[in-house]
């Protein structure tokens, strides 16, 4: 890792804002969008560059808004990859967070995140917290190729069931789905039931595939090479140079999909499960007006 100095750490606007303290990330997942050469890398994607000013960016920013709002963290590079072991600045974040009354949605993969659930708890008394796990895979040898240096899927879903106990809503991404790799009706059943289980609030799905773009396409190339022979021959074949490349069982594993979440009452579209993750709580907010 290296170290930069930001010259800022929020993005977004009105009711939520979005932070990374990181970028790049050391969980090796082999299809992940974020090596996409459209977001201008200057050094290696292994290579994490740590925003080592982003608390005091952070409370600066937090102290200069009128309105309290959602702060999420997660989108672009973890928050809790390894690093975070010793620099502790997603929990030094969270501390800031809590300080200044604002509420927050982390999203990972990492069971590190147990390690703050004090902090979470308390961001969740007094205004809100979210807590998002990506699942894509039920099959743990299966998950050791796709996202090689991050806790499996099981633990994943024992830190769902933890937060879920300290009453902390949980929403679970179940994306990319891999066409002829993770694309079956068993394992998208087998992470859906577990999310039933664990009572997850709501589950985002981008229509069961894959997204592949300059940059990414070419390492998550390189790993079918090397895990599943033959399968890059096979993906060109069927998608050429696509940006989105959808599974062939898409149509019956969305239907699986929709059907489950709304048996059991999950939130179940990407727009209904943005809104939750953004919406401040309104009592909190009409708490705020006394404060001014």
């Amino acid at each position: 890792m290296h170290f930069a100095e930001a010259k800022g750490i929020l993005n977004g606007s009105g009711g939520y804002f979005g932070m990374n303290i990181y970028r790049g990330c050391s969980h090796g997942c082999i299809y992940c969008d974020s090596r996409s050469s459209c977001y201008q890398f200057m050094h290696p994607f292994e290579d994490i560059e740590v925003k080592k000013n982003a608390p005091e960016l952070l409370e600066k920013a937090l102290k200069s808004k009128r309105k309290r709002c959602m702060i999420g963290t997660g989108a672009m590079s973890d928050p809790y990859m390894h690093c975070e072991e010793e620099l502790r600045l997603t929990r030094r974040c969270l501390e800031i967070i809590l300080e200044n009354g604002f509420g927050a949605a982390v999203q990972t993969k990492s069971d590190r995140i147990l390690r703050d659930i004090d902090l979470l708890l308390e961001i969740n008394r007094s205004a809100k917290c979210v807590v998002e796990m990506t699942l894509t895979t039920y099959d743990d040898e299966l998950c050791r190729i796709l996202e090689p240096n991050v806790c499996n899927t099981k633990r994943r879903i024992e830190v769902l069931a933890e937060m879920q106990s300290r009453g902390i809503p949980t929403i679970v991404w179940i994306t990319p789905i891999l066409p002829f790799i993770n694309d079956t009706e068993d394992n998208i059943t087998a992470i859906l039931n577990e999310c039933v289980r664990v009572g997850v609030k709501g589950i985002i799905d981008f229509g069961m595939g894959l997204t592949l773009r300059e940059g990414d396409r070419e390492y998550y190339y390189a790993a079918l090479d090397k895990h599943f022979p033959g399968m890059k021959e096979r993906y060109i074949r069927r998608y050429g140079n696509a940006y989105e490349l959808p599974s062939p069982n898409a149509k019956e594993l969305s239907g699986i999909f929709r059907n489950i979440c709304r048996d059991n009452g999950i939130l179940s579209t990407p727009d209904v499960c943005f809104r939750f993750l953004q919406e401040f709580p309104e009592k909190y907010l009409q708490m705020s007006i006394f404060d001014l």
